[in-house]
């Protein structure tokens, strides 16, 4: 098939889709607006039933806990599938220098960039943490602080060569952090059982309102997802950038 009737099909197509579209966006509610009970009925019961102000946080630890902790396991199960795609494949050599393309200049790095990756690195961890820390009083939590964590490990790597990061980031103790975190969210559920409640039933004292060490089990089960998810972001990091790594040779760029 011609590029050009490639693009004109597209056109047709992206045109089809204009008025369903349009359609629905003048169907919605106004933003702001909610139309449903959900969300103010939560809102009404999670201070007083868990004593946390982050409702975020009691949605995904305690009402609909069973969904997150699926959650968490479909990236655990994600990251795994990378990881015996690519290491597989490549092997676990960890002293390969970069892969060189034909015909492109390895540009070096920037006094400015490792001075700014070295300063924003740290802080970005820094910032990862206390959100994962203060689940059930402000906006974050495990996932998000994760995320926030596993990009300062990110910004450490565009700051200094590879092999000081490699040094720092252990693939073996970035699996352990992963696999730990997404067991102890899994046992946390088993805590109320052996006292013959529900699984992830919250069972522990839920401590006072708006205090970073309220909510009961839901501080075990963040734990658990922060770990999970910083490790396995970064254990992403790390393959992907194992993949631009050459198969022969020394190199520490």
């Amino acid at each position: 098939m011609k590029q050009w009737l490639k693009l004109a099909l597209l056109a047709v197509a992206g045109c089809s889709l204009v008025w369903p579209v349009w359609r629905i966006a003048r169907a919605l509610p106004p933003f702001g607006e909610p139309t449903g009970n959900y969300g103010p009925e939560v809102n009404r019961l999670g201070p007083p039933l868990r004593h946390i102000s982050n409702m975020v946080s009691a949605v995904n630890f305690d009402f609909r806990g069973i969904d997150t902790l699926g959650e968490e396991f479909m990236l655990l199960a994600a990251v795994t599938g990378t990881v015996l795609l690519l290491r597989g494949i490549r092997g676990e050599d960890t002293s390969a220098a970069p892969d060189i393309i034909a015909g492109r200049a390895l540009a070096g790095r920037a006094e400015s960039t490792t001075v700014i990756c070295r300063l924003l690195g740290p802080l970005t961890v820094l910032f990862g943490l206390y959100m994962a820390a203060h689940a059930t009083v402000t906006p974050g939590g495990g996932f998000q602080g994760g995320v926030v964590i596993a990009s300062g490990f990110l910004l450490l790597y565009l700051g200094e060569d590879y092999s000081a990061w490699r040094e720092l980031i252990r693939s073996h103790i970035v699996a352990a952090l992963e696999g730990g975190g997404a067991l102890l969210f899994a046992l946390a559920g088993f805590l109320p059982l052996a006292e013959g409640h529900a699984y992830m039933e919250n069972t522990l004292p839920l401590g006072d309102f708006k205090d970073v060490f309220s909510g009961g089990l839901m501080l075990v089960e963040n734990v658990g997802v922060a770990f999970a998810v910083a490790a396995g972001f970064t254990m992403l990091f790390l393959e992907f950038m194992e993949e631009t790594r050459s198969l022969e040779g020394d190199g520490d760029k």
